[in-house]
């Protein structure tokens, strides 16, 4: 599977371009993959939850010492699936764009200037539109890239800018995407960008 990969820019190190990469579900985070992450991490909870209530303080401490190196580990794979985004967005991937997405009503997608979309298949088809004004690859940066992650939920926060092949300015929008975990894959279900 191709992922993006963020480099920071020499002269600025707010600022991440998009490089692709290839990478196997297995090779992320030192042979880590998401359904191993959230099974340790809800072994890890209910261990935690026995020392504590065993009043054993020391393990407990080892235990949330394990949770927060979890918990980056989702952070990374929360960045990788945003990433994801951006590579079938850069591409104009239809394809690609859909196994991204939770399949579903309660999805929304929000394009720069426009209204709410809501529903996985009105997504879709307004991507369709959105890219028809597109050549590709398009150029992609992204700014003040965020990532935050609370059990099955993480979202990214950043600064897109987005230039045509053709075109010599850049589309800036403040977007905020959404990603739920789902059989241990991260997948996004709220786009906006504005």
């Amino acid at each position: 599977m191709e992922y993006l990969f963020a480099v920071p820019i020499k002269q600025n190190p707010h600022m991440l371009l998009l490089m692709p990469f290839q990478a196997k579900g297995d090779d992320i985070e030192g042979n880590r993959n998401a359904e191993s992450i959230m099974l340790d991490e809800q072994t890890l909870q209910r261990d935690l939850q026995i020392t504590i209530e065993e009043e054993n303080y020391a393990e407990a401490a080892k235990i949330k010492d394990e949770l927060r190196v979890l918990h980056e580990d989702s952070k990374a794979l929360v960045l990788i699936a945003n990433f994801g985004f951006y590579d079938a967005f850069r591409r104009g991937d239809l394809a690609m764009m859909q196994n991204l997405w939770v399949k579903g009503d309660d999805v929304c997608c929000v394009h720069p200037g426009g209204n709410g979309i809501s529903g996985y298949d009105s997504i879709m088809k307004s991507w369709k539109i959105v890219w028809m004004n597109f050549e590709f690859p398009l150029e992609i940066k992204l700014k003040n890239v965020r990532v935050h992650v609370r059990g099955d939920f993480g979202y990214v926060t950043c600064m897109e800018l987005v230039k045509t092949t053709k075109g010599s300015n850049w589309g800036s929008q403040f977007v905020i995407n959404v990603f739920e975990r789902i059989n241990g894959q991260w997948h996004i279900c709220i786009h906006q960008a504005s």
